[in-house]
C-alpha cells in the first residue's frame, strides 16, 4: 500500500506537520523548483487536488489556485494540516487516491514525490484521469532512482528524511504507465541540481543549470505534464480563416476559389495591410463575385504595420468556433486546411501548426539561408518550450477560438513585440498547456509578388525572442 505520510515518526514534541516541514525548509532548494514549476504550468483561476499532499506546503503556496485540495492517507497529518492551513481555504481529505472516489473533478492534478511509494502506481494514474476535468492536466514528480545510493548516504548523515523502500521507477518506467492509463506527455524534464538553498544560491544553480542536457542523469528529479491522450472532441459548426494580404493582388481569386468547405459554415477574412499594388480593390471583386452559401468573405484595412497586427484584426472579427491563418502568398495550399482542422476536431490536439521542412519544396519556395535559419530557431524554440518544433516559421496556425483572449492576455508575460504573431502564440500555446501538433505541408512556389520577410532584419527579431524566452519558458 502507499506509505504513510507520516511513517517516519516525528519526535515527541514535534507534530507530524512541524516535523514534515522541518525537511522542507532543509531541503528548500529542491521543493521550490518544484513549486516553480507549478506556479508555472497551472494555469489562473484553477481548480487543484494534490495527491499525498501531506502538510499542504504546496498547496499553500500556488499563485493562480482558485481552489485547493490536498489527499492525505495519514489521518494525524489530515487533522493537523487542517489546523495548520485553516487560513489558506484547502481542503484535506483522508483517502487513498489509489481508489478514491471525491465526487468532483479538476482542473490540474499533482501527484509529487507520490508514485515511487505507490502500491499500484497505475492505478493512481488512472483515478486521476478519472478525476480530470476535460482539458485538464496533471503535473507529476519523482526522484531519480539512479541516485538512490546517494540518498541513502544522505540519510545515515542527517541530510535527509528517512524513507521506505521506494519501487524502482525510471523516466521511460513513468511515461508507460502514463501511457497505460491514458495519458500522454506533452512536457517533460529533468531538475534540481542541489536539494538545498544556500542562501538563495542554490536556487540559482536549479533554475539555470539543471534545464542544461549535460545534467539531466544528475538531476535530482524528473517531472512530466500529461493530457488525456484524447481529450472528448467538440464539434466545429464554423471556421473563420484569416487571411493578412499585402501586396498579393494576383493570389487573392485563387485564395478564394481553392477555398474548401471546412465546417457547415466558413468565414474567409481578407485584412489588407497597406498595399502598393491594387490587392484592396482584388478583394473587393472577389467579394462581389457569387460564391456558395457556406462561405462568406469579408474585408478589413490594416490600422497598423507588420502581420501579427493583421492577425489581431482578423481575430477580432472572427466568429468561427474555429481561428485559422493562412498566408496570402498561398504558399501552403488551402487544399492542405482540412487536414489541420482534423486534430482540434477529435480532441488531439489543441495547437495545431504548419512545418515546411519534411516534404521536398517546389523550387524557389525557400532561400538556402532561410533554410539554415529555420532549422536553427527551430531547435532553439523546441530546447526552450519543452515541445518539439520542427517549424517555427510557418504561417498557417488553427485553433479554437475561446483559446484566443487567454492567449492574448498572456501578451503581459512574454511582452508584446513580435512583429510575426507566430510566436506570441506558440508561446501562449505553451503557457496553457496545449497539445502541439505539426502538420507537413508540401510548400509551394509563389506565382506572384514577392516576400515580406526581410532575412537578416527579422532574423535579429527573431534571435531577441530566443534571449527573451530563455528566463520565461525554460529556465523558471
Amino acid at each position: 500500500m502507499m506509505r504513510s505520510e507520516s511513517q517516519v515518526l516525528p519526535s515527541l514534541s514535534m507534530t507530524a506537520v512541524e516535523h514534515r516541514e522541518k525537511w522542507i525548509d532543509r531541503s528548500s532548494g529542491y521543493y521550490r523548483d518544484i513549486l516553480r514549476q507549478l506556479n508555472f504550468f497551472i494555469t489562473q483561476d484553477s481548480r487543484v487536488l494534490e495527491v499525498g499532499c501531506s502538510s499542504g506546503w504546496l498547496l499553500g503556496q500556488l499563485n493562480a489556485a482558485s481552489y485547493r485540495v490536498g489527499v492525505v492517507r495519514d489521518s494525524e497529518m489530515v487533522n493537523e494540516a487542517t489546523l495548520k492551513r485553516a487560513s489558506t481555504g484547502i481542503s484535506f481529505i483522508h483517502a487513498n487516491f489509489e481508489t478514491a472516489e471525491l465526487n468532483e473533478k479538476f482542473d490540474f492534478i499533482i501527484i509529487s514525490d507520490v508514485v515511487p511509494y505507490a502500491y499500484d502506481a497505475q492505478a493512481l494514474f488512472e483515478n486521476a484521469l478519472h478525476h480530470l476535468n476535460p482539458g485538464g492536466r496533471v503535473f507529476v514528480s519523482c526522484y531519480n532512482p539512479y541516485l538512490r545510493p546517494l540518498y541513502t548516504i544522505a540519510e545515515k548523515l542527517g541530510l535527509k528524511r528517512k524513507s521506505s523502500p521506494e519501487n524502482w521507477l525510471t523516466r521511460g518506467d513513468i511515461e508507460n504507465l502514463a501511457d497505460l492509463s491514458g495519458f500522454e506527455v506533452i512536457r517533460s524534464g529533468c531538475r534540481g541540481v542541489i536539494p538545498w538553498s544556500l542562501a538563495g544560491f542554490g536556487n540559482l544553480l536549479n533554475r539555470w543549470l539543471s534545464p542544461l542536457p549535460i545534467f539531466s542523469w544528475t538531476n535530482l528529479y524528473y517531472y512530466a505534464l500529461l493530457r488525456p491522450m484524447v481529450s472528448p472532441g467538440l464539434p466545429v459548426e464554423s471556421v473563420s480563416v484569416i487571411v493578412p494580404a499585402r501586396n498579393e493582388e494576383g493570389n487573392i481569386l485563387n485564395a478564394v476559389e481553392r477555398m474548401p468547405r471546412l465546417a457547415p459554415s466558413v468565414e474567409l477574412i481578407f485584412v489588407e495591410g497597406n498595399s502598393t499594388d491594387d490587392t484592396w480593390g482584388a478583394i473587393q471583386r472577389v467579394m462581389e463575385r457569387s460564391k456558395p452559401d457556406w462561405l462568406t468573405i469579408t474585408a478589413h484595412k490594416q490600422t497598423g504595420k507588420g502581420k501579427a497586427n493583421a492577425v489581431h484584426k482578423g481575430f477580432a472579427a472572427a466568429t468561427g468556433d474555429v481561428l485559422m491563418i493562412l498566408d496570402a502568398d498561398l504558399t501552403v495550399p488551402p487544399e492542405d486546411l482540412p487536414r489541420f482542422l482534423k486534430p482540434i476536431r477529435e480532441g488531439r490536439a489543441d495547437f495545431v501548426h504548419g512545418s515546411r521542412l519534411v516534404y521536398p519544396m517546389e523550387g524557389k519556395a525557400m532561400q538556402f539561408l532561410n533554410i539554415l535559419g529555420n532549422k536553427f530557431f527551430s531547435m532553439a524554440f523546441s530546447f526552450l518550450l519543452g515541445q518539439k518544433f520542427k517549424d517555427t516559421l510557418c504561417g498557417t496556425k488553427v485553433f479554437r477560438r475561446t483559446e484566443w483572449p487567454k492567449i492574448l492576455k498572456l501578451r503581459e508575460y512574454f511582452g508584446d513585440f513580435d512583429p510575426f504573431g507566430d510566436f506570441e502564440m506558440i508561446f501562449g500555446a505553451v503557457k496553457l498547456n496545449h497539445k502541439v501538433a505539426e502538420i507537413p505541408v508540401h510548400y509551394k512556389a509563389r506565382t506572384y509578388g514577392e516576400t515580406n520577410i526581410s532575412r537578416f532584419h527579422h532574423g535579429l527579431i527573431l534571435l531577441r525572442m530566443v534571449m527573451f524566452a530563455i528566463p520565461k519558458m525554460r529556465f523558471i
